[in-house]
């Protein structure tokens, strides 16, 4: 039985796990989503929820108490000013993973850790990434044709 035991270890120490879970959230809160494992993320997603959770109240105290868990003030203020402002409405639920199947290569169970409320984001980042090379292509020769017409016009003057 697993009375009282509250956290997954993950298979390391607990340095380890504890520097692991606060990169995890920092990436979290900096990228919006990001992909890991499902025990990861569900074990990612218990400080992430705490952390919009003191992001909420915005205090100076709950600001100390989020910088004992993720050490990076401009991460800190990403959460304080960007990200829990939009879920002032919320009790909870921050977060959503969305399971993908298994990796290739040692047949874990991959998901995505991501805030919910931001899809739009990441429809446009899908829209980027679906341009292909030959439109990039198109698009700097483009913005490079007006710059090599100027020194041509500035040899004509002289």
């Amino acid at each position: 039985m697993r009375h009282a035991k509250d956290h997954r270890k993950l298979g390391r120490t607990a340095s380890h796990r504890k520097a692991m879970l606060s990169n995890m959230v920092a990436s979290l809160i900096q990228h919006k989503r990001i992909k890991t494992t499902v025990a990861k993320a569900k074990e990612a997603r218990r400080f992430a929820e705490r952390c919009v959770t003191f992001g909420k109240k915005g205090t100076v105290s709950a600001r100390r108490q989020v910088y004992k868990f993720i050490p990076r003030r401009d991460i800190i203020k990403t959460l304080f000013d960007d990200i829990a402002p939009q879920f002032e409405s919320r009790n909870g639920g921050y977060t959503r993973i969305i399971k993908l199947g298994r990796r290739q290569g040692d047949g874990a169970e991959l998901a995505f850790l991501e805030f919910v409320g931001y899809e739009t984001l990441q429809i446009e980042k899908q829209q980027k990434a679906q341009e292909t090379k030959v439109e990039r292509k198109k698009r700097r020769q483009e913005e490079a044709e007006p710059e090599q017409e100027e020194p041509k016009a500035e040899k004509a003057s002289e």
